[in-house]
């Protein structure tokens, strides 16, 4: 019975995490300043990984530094989008900013000053991943970071990419 009861929440959460519509919580680009909704920086019918970080937090940023190590290998195999969201308070954005700009990143980041957006997700801790299908819904999330784990990332990104 248990077992069943497991598989039953199992199918129950996995349906419920697909059929998850992307937040409009307003979110702001770190290059321009301006602030946009969150389901706008997702493009139709491309896969998009969202990376949420805080500048405080040295899982995330070892995590973002191996994935975008691994971008220009990943999308020669597949196309798809990154960007990366700081869950840091407004008086921290400078510092969210500043880092992005001395790492180089050349994909979009944004930061969520009021965790408008996790609060909407639901989610409690970063490292956070989303990744997005083509159709525009969350297809899989991730709470924490491992050395490697992105190669279980690319993975996903591989299967919804087909």
């Amino acid at each position: 019975m248990r077992k069943l009861l497991l598989a039953a929440a199992t199918l129950l959460l996995t349906f419920s995490l697909q059929a998850q519509e992307l937040p409009t919580t307003q979110i702001k680009d770190l290059k321009t300043g301006k602030k946009i909704a969150f389901n706008e920086i997702i493009k139709s019918g491309r896969v998009t990984v969202v990376s949420f970080w805080a500048t405080w937090c040295i899982p995330c940023k070892k995590e973002i530094k191996n994935i975008s190590t691994q971008l220009p290998a990943w999308k020669k195999d597949v196309d798809f989008d990154y960007v990366t969201i700081s869950i840091d308070e407004t008086r921290a954005e400078g510092i969210a900013r500043t880092y992005g700009t001395s790492q180089g990143w050349e994909f979009p980041y944004y930061i969520d000053p009021n965790s408008d957006l996790k609060r909407s997700l639901n989610f409690q801790n970063v490292p956070f991943i989303l990744v997005i299908g083509k159709d525009g819904k969350i297809a899989y999330k991730h709470t924490g970071y491992e050395e490697g784990g992105e190669k279980e990332i690319f993975e996903k990104i591989k299967a919804l990419a087909k």
